[in-house]
């Protein structure tokens, strides 16, 4: 029984711990349904019989000291599908392009953005913050005092960080570019030997040296 002496069944504990991300200890569903610890309890076994006794795609489980949903063991490869099909088919080259370049360079306007990927960034930046990984982070003092951009605390735990100190480098990634494009440049250009070059500075002496 409440305060006000309505009475609470499992629909008001399960919506609770619906629209949580975090197990919720006894202590905290007790202040949420206004109830002692032992009703808790014994809501908590009731609603996961009810989830079991109707075939649920959801199961009550007590981890890490608290209470929370999961979803059924043998739906696995069904939500498995579907979270790999549509989450992540809509990370888009554009977007993760978009999305590391507001990570290296935070905060960062729109039109630095633009300006490092070429093309206009407006609906990838959008659809970021939509998704919950960059947010608004102030204005920057230049003209017109354009929003800058940065990545949210969401964005480290989908990418499982502790902080944005723990980015890889990217020195590494330039480097190898920098030998890529070395090869590149070698391979067009064959008769470009490094032997054919007369070192800055060097005496220029044989039967073709000029007199002096």
């Amino acid at each position: 029984m409440t305060g006000t002496g309505a009475v609470i069944d499992t629909r008001a504990l399960e919506a609770v711990l619906f629209v949580s991300d975090e197990p919720l200890t006894p202590a905290v569903l007790s202040q949420a349904l206004e109830v002692d610890r032992r009703t808790v309890d014994d809501l908590c076994a009731q609603l996961g019989a009810e989830l079991e006794q109707r075939g649920s795609g959801l199961v009550l489980r007590n981890v890490a000291g608290g209470w929370r949903l999961f979803t059924d063991p043998e739906t696995q490869p069904v939500v498995e599908r579907f979270v790999l099909s549509s989450r992540q088919a809509r990370m888009t080259k554009a977007a993760l392009e978009t999305l590391a370049i507001v990570a290296y360079k935070q905060p960062v306007t729109r039109h630095q953005v633009s300006a490092i990927r070429g093309v206009n960034a407006d609906g990838v930046l959008r659809a970021l913050v939509d998704r919950g990984l960059i947010e608004e982070a102030g204005r920057d003092e230049g003209p017109g005092r354009p929003l800058l951009y940065a990545t949210t605390p969401m964005f480290l735990e989908r990418l499982g960080l502790a902080s944005l100190a723990a980015l890889p480098s990217l020195a590494p990634l330039l480097d190898a570019s920098a030998e890529r494009a070395d090869a590149a440049d070698r391979a067009a250009d064959p008769d470009d030997e490094p032997g054919d070059e007369v070192p800055a500075g060097a005496d220029e002496t044989g039967p073709d040296a000029p007199e002096a």
